[in-house]
């Protein structure tokens, strides 16, 4: 079941064409950043909210409340809709496996003593099976300069997991739950590269929040309490999740998804784990051991190469046609004086 890569530059005049607003490219430029600092920050914020109640029922009272947001923009703005159930069915899909899979799973590895940089770490791994998967699911050929920007990338991420674990012991709970996020994650980015088309952000935010309030409650109700103490660091973490996480981060990930390739996109999620590290040192006073700073900065390297494959590759193009020039071409000469030159390069008599 292979496909061509999308070309996101005839997707993006579709979705002009359809009143779908189009990034600006400021925007664009800084959307791997914004997408990074929002979601990494989101499993140190998680780990504070769910002191103060279940996972599950965390998840569907964040997901009731960005529909409550985004529901009333939906009737006002009146954004275009999908034009197909086939169109409908693809968005659901997506926020079953991202916010109902991804999110629900991740929020019981939270739940448990895992770290959340730890957490953060087992999921990154998602880069190599994105990889992997991606030139037989949506007909990417991952080149040379990217798969090296891959191993950077896990290597760092090792790097900060070893370090990890001199200092905490994981739990098997922990460990499986964010396995299984890592799967829902990795299925959705390849889903939403295959089959996803650009819509409205309103639109396939509601959809797809929709969804996964229609997983993750029905789980709360059958397996929790539903206890909740309300406070001010449980407002404060469900208000970070649904604005910086919920609205901006993944509007900003399938933006790009569906813009570049999804392998060099998947690559930023190398650097999630040692800046989830980074925040949940700052907020959790979570330990954060020398060797983490040194797979941070792998990490990072390793990000740089696999996003940036395309200009590195143009580089190396450049030097070589400068090498490969005739020795005529650098001696100055005009275009017609060079075509009076003989064929063995001496000047006519």
């Amino acid at each position: 079941m292979s496909a061509p890569a999308s070309n996101p530059a005839s997707t993006s005049r579709t979705a002009v064409g359809r009143g779908i607003p189009e990034a600006s490219p400021l925007l664009i430029a800084a959307a791997p950043a914004i997408f990074l600092l929002f979601w990494s920050g989101g499993f140190a914020a998680g780990k504070v909210g769910l002191v103060y109640t279940g996972p599950l029922t965390f998840l569907a009272v964040r997901y009731a409340l960005v529909l409550v947001i985004l529901l009333p923009l939906l009737l006002v703005m009146r954004p275009p809709l999908p034009r197909t159930w086939v169109a409908w069915g693809h968005l659901a899909v997506v926020g079953f496996l991202i916010q109902g899979v991804y999110f629900g799973l991740g929020y019981v590895a939270l739940g448990t003593t895992i770290s959340s940089g730890a957490a953060a770490l087992i999921v990154s791994l998602q880069p190599v099976l994105v990889a992997l998967l991606a030139p037989r699911f949506t007909g990417e050929r991952v080149g040379p300069s990217v798969w090296i920007g891959l191993g950077l990338g896990l290597a760092g991420a090792a790097l900060v997991i070893l370090a990890r674990s001199t200092v905490e012991a994981l739990p098997v709970v922990g460990v499986l739950a964010a396995t299984g996020a890592l799967g829902g994650m990795t299925i959705g980015t390849l889903y939403e590269k295959r089959f996803g088309v650009s819509q409205h952000p309103v639109t396939a935010n509601t959809v797809q929040y929709a969804a996964g309030l229609a997983t993750a409650l029905p789980l709360a109700i059958l397996f929790e309490d539903h206890r909740i103490v309300w406070s001010v660091p449980f407002a404060l973490s469900l208000t970070y999740l649904i604005v910086g996480n919920s609205l901006i981060a993944m509007t900003l990930l399938l933006m790009m998804i569906r813009r570049g390739e999804v392998s060099r996109v998947s690559a930023l999620f190398f650097l999630v784990p040692p800046m989830s590290a980074l925040i949940g040192w700052i907020v959790l006073d979570e330990q954060m051991p020398p060797l983490a700073w040194i797979g941070l900065a792998l990490a990072a390297a390793g990000v740089a190469l696999a996003t940036h494959a395309d200009q590195f590759a143009n580089i190396r193009r450049r030097l070589r046609v400068t090498d490969s020039r005739p020795a005529v071409q650098s001696m100055g000469l005009p275009p017609l004086a060079r075509s009076e030159l003989p064929q063995d390069g001496r000047h006519q008599r």
